[in-house]
């Protein structure tokens, strides 16, 4: 179920709950609608309320924390592929199929992960791959021509203290390179509990269901209630999508970080 749905699902199930509390207050005998009985589920509803606000607010920001961490590691893995390339440059022509296939693996990794955004340009390299764990950068496709990569770096020959000091360079910046893979690989995935999200629907839904059964009966408090639904529903919305920073439409930026003006 995509996010959108989901959130549509929030939407429908608060529309519904104050629905249900707008039929049932006529139900209601007359000491069920005393002053008394009204005061003590408000002052229910404000706990209610407070405790949703904190854990909305909470949840907000931890996935925007997450997501900008992604967008970091992103951003280091795109370093330590350019310094790796850089220490096989050095090391000579010996290296060129190593960083052939280095430049593959990029390539790739760019084309199934943004989808959606014009890929590099050239067929050397795989632009279809199967996804595991719903992470793209996690393919078994990709996982290989990094081995290959390894595989390539080790048997490299040095011949003189120069080239032992970058074959010793190379194996720690692939190193370091599949330490940030693994953490992108970690961090791709969902972090969202499900059971604690219905709990906190459920806080919602009880809440809205107590608008309906206490609001006035007229046109503008029905579209209050429909306007802090479609909120609610929004917010909810926004923190599946951001849970998710390779898919939907708050997506990590594949354009590298603007550069910092120099302080003068």
């Amino acid at each position: 179920m995509t996010e959108i749905l989901k959130a549509a699902l929030v939407l429908f199930v608060l529309l519904g709950s104050s629905v249900l509390g707008r039929v049932i207050h006529p139900l209601l005998s007359e000491r069920h609608r005393n002053r008394e009985v009204i005061d003590f589920v408000r002052l229910v509803v404000a706990m209610l309320v407070t405790f949703a606000a904190l854990v909305l607010g909470l949840l907000t920001t931890s996935v925007k924390a997450s997501f900008d961490k992604v967008g970091t590691d992103l951003n280091g893995l795109s370093i330590e592929l350019i310094r790796l390339d850089q220490c096989l440059r050095q090391w000579g022509e010996e290296t060129a199929p190593i960083r052939k296939e280095l430049r593959a693996y990029t390539a790739a990794a760019i084309a199934t992960t943004w989808t959606e955004e014009p890929r590099p340009p050239g067929d050397y390299y795989p632009t279809h791959v199967p996804v595991i764990h719903g992470s793209e950068i996690e393919s078994s496709v990709l996982a290989n021509m990094l081995t290959r990569i390894e595989f390539g770096i080790r048997g490299l020959e040095a011949r003189d203290p120069t080239h032992r000091r970058l074959e010793t360079t190379g194996i720690a910046q692939y190193e370091r390179l599949m330490q940030t893979r693994w953490r992108l690989i970690e961090e791709a995935g969902s972090s969202m509990s499900t059971p604690f999200l219905v709990v906190l629907i459920f806080w919602l839904a009880v809440v809205f269901a107590a608008f309906g059964l206490n609001a006035p009966h007229n046109l503008l408090s029905y579209i209050t209630i429909a306007l802090a639904a479609l909120s609610v529903a929004s917010a909810i919305f926004v923190i599946l999508d951001l849970d998710q920073p390779f898919g939907g439409i708050f997506t990590v930026s594949s354009e590298p970080p603007a550069p910092r003006a120099e302080a003068s």
